[in-house]
């Protein structure tokens, strides 16, 4: 189902309201910039309790066709901007170009979705930590004081970030096929990283 039609549900006042949250959910499934559940908090963060209450659903709905668009705004200026490289003979993007086909964030307001994400990230422990993994303390410590500051690192943080980002990298490229719950820790731990970057960017 679309993501347009699952809109069209929740907003159908004849339908229960029950339903019309679950086709809410079918939307984030959809399109969810900061992950599934980190975008559905900050749904209710900003709209209120959309699972009980018809105003705040509507709002939700709102918040979240309002990002959507924006991506598509930025979908177009990118494919924009690769045909004009290619005409100059850049057939690949630049490996630090964005590209928000192959990562997202929350369009129209990346900071304020990069530090939801990374607050609903460490309360709920979605930052994995083993002891003894150096990178992942390093990570952490970033993420505690991107929050502290509301999004920008000091330089000595910055380089922390950038070189837990390189060796977590190499961990990614090195993982065994069949590791794979190293594999998945390494995704978790990288994404955390990308939210520290794009909040710390504003």
């Amino acid at each position: 189902m679309s993501f347009n039609t699952c809109a069209r549900k929740v907003r159908d006042a004849a339908l229960p309201h029950r339903l019309r949250v679950t086709q809410l959910r079918s939307c984030v499934q959809l399109y969810r910039p900061i992950g599934f559940r980190a975008t559905l908090s900050l749904l209710e963060a900003k709209a209120g309790p959309y699972g009980r209450d018809e105003g705040a659903l509507l709002r939700a709905l709102g918040v979240l066709e309002a990002s959507r668009d924006a991506w598509h705004v930025e979908l177009r200026a990118f494919d924009g901007t690769r045909r004009l490289a290619k005409g100059q003979g850049a057939r690949q993007p630049r490996q630090a170009e964005r590209n928000p086909y192959r990562e997202m964030w929350w369009s129209g307001a990346p900071r304020e979705g990069a530090l939801h994400a990374l607050w609903f990230l460490r309360d709920r422990r979605g930052i994995p930590m083993v002891a003894g993994d150096q990178v992942a303390a390093d990570l952490l410590r970033c993420v505690g004081a991107c929050l502290e500051s509301g999004g920008p690192l000091a330089p000595e943080e910055r380089l922390v970030l950038a070189e837990c980002v390189r060796r977590l990298g190499e961990r990614r490229d090195s993982a065994r096929e069949d590791d794979c719950t190293g594999r998945l820790r390494t995704h978790d731990l990288l994404r955390a990283a990308r939210h520290v970057e794009v909040a710390a960017a504003g």
